[in-house]
């Protein structure tokens, strides 16, 4: 029987009751908590939690990651739960029962945009609200301060703050509405990154194929049984491929760790030290074992233009390397669409992010979807998800294509179509 998925779960003391109702829903997986009384705390918490054992996931609010972001595996699949549009809407209906009026308010670590939002649905007179975003390096301090001066400006009756902090400094003084994520946001947010990780234990299961390549038979022998006896490569199935080539096939979650993320390649260090060769390898990552093998190919073949020892991956229609400790940092090439930085560039996108969505765009083949499904896909957040779609759309990389309403009650979601690969061989 498997084991269970282990998510890392940091939160403040006072929080605890309303992640424990957040976690409800959620089965086959067990919770690892990092819990803090003040920020000072959280670097000390986190860096615990982590030594503690394995995590697959790790949950978290906007301030502990800023205050532990250096010390995450960047390997490890990190979610940060905000406050949503709802949270705050929460926060003045409050307002409202207590008597008080809606305005004038400070708001601080909602975005302008979503204040914005909230706002105008309301009808509130935006200019009678101060906000404050949230910045990783702003002390509890710089926050309480903005919240006093708006106080002495305005004599409002109240606050809207998401930082513990805020409230402790400000207790006396003014009465402060928490807009705390509440469960159904911390529970959204947690099955988002339950479904990433499964879906990524799922990527790991995917084959994938490696190419080495070695000049001379004797050379090649001597690599084949380097590669048979390599630890990293014990449940992999090689053979030669061609008359210069070793063909390797394996999960991909196997070539990940063998190349330590993709980013370093001992395996070709060892080879250069006992067989004193140069070797150089490709590897690819597709839909088939067939596919695989011709992704690595010309992996391989891209390694061979570059005169030390290397290797370069082929995944989802982007080139990744070189790969290899003597070489230059990891770096992105895009020989398959030259136009594709420029096209980034015009819609305000990494070439990183549109060339996973023009790999989305393939696998959809004409489906439209919806900003949350893109969002899924992508491993972002739905508020991101519609701010990556309005990019798209006034870039004319994605347009609109009816509307779906998956719920009996709410209002119908809209539906895009994505339009890259159309862009991409225009600019061609």
């Amino acid at each position: 029987m498997p084991a269970a998925m282990v998510i890392g779960l940091v939160l403040h003391a006072s929080h605890r009751a309303r992640f424990a109702a957040a976690a409800r829903t959620l089965s086959g997986v067990t919770l690892a908590r990092a819990v803090y009384e003040h920020e000072d705390e959280i670097r000390d918490r986190v860096a615990g939690l982590l030594r503690a054992g394995r995590l697959d996931g790790l949950l978290l609010g906007p301030v502990p990651y800023a205050r532990s972001r250096d010390l995450l595996p960047p390997e490890l699949p990190v979610a940060v739960t905000r406050s949503a549009a709802l949270d705050l809407a929460l926060a003045w209906a409050r307002a409202r029962g207590n008597g008080w009026p809606a305005t004038p308010v400070s708001i601080d670590t909602f975005a302008r945009e979503t204040v914005d939002e909230v706002a105008t649905a309301l009808e509130l007179d935006r200019e009678a609200i101060a906000s404050l975003p949230f910045e990783p390096e702003q002390p509890v301090a710089d926050v309480v301060a903005f919240h006093r001066a708006h106080l002495a400006r305005t004599g409002a009756p109240y606050v809207i703050s998401v930082r513990t902090g805020v409230a402790a400094a400000l207790a006396g003084e003014v009465a402060v509405l928490p807009a705390l994520p509440t469960p159904g946001t911390i529970r959204a947010d947690l099955h988002e990154l339950a479904l990433r990780i499964r879906h990524r234990h799922a990527d790991g299961l995917r084959f994938a194929a490696g190419v080495f390549l070695a000049a001379e038979p004797a050379q090649r022998a001597g690599l084949r049984e380097l590669l048979r006896t390599a630890p990293e490569l014990a449940d992999a199935w090689i053979d030669d491929r061609g008359p210069r080539g070793v063909l390797v096939l394996a999960p991909a979650a196997l070539f990940a760790a063998a190349t330590r993320q993709w980013v370093d390649l001992p395996l070709l260090a060892a080879a250069r030290e006992s067989l004193g060769v140069r070797v150089v390898a490709g590897f690819g990552q597709g839909d088939s074992a067939r596919l695989c093998v011709t992704l690595a190919e010309r992996a391989a073949a891209r390694a061979e233009q570059d005169r030390g020892p290397g290797a370069y991956l082929i995944s989802g229609g982007m080139v990744i390397g070189p790969i290899g400790a003597a070489g230059p940092p990891l770096a992105y090439a895009y020989r398959e669409h030259g136009a594709l930085e420029a096209l980034a560039g015009r819609a305000g996108l990494s070439p990183a992010t549109l060339s996973r969505l023009a790999a989305i765009e393939r696998r959809l083949a004409g489906r439209p979807v919806t900003p949350g499904e893109l969002a899924r896909s992508l491993g972002i957040t739905d508020p991101s998800g519609r701010r990556l779609i309005r990019k798209l759309s006034g870039s004319r990389l994605a347009v609109p294509d009816g509307s779906a309403q998956p719920y009996r009650r709410g209002r119908p979601t809209r539906l895009y179509r994505l339009a890259i690969t159309a862009a991409l061989e225009e600019a061609a």
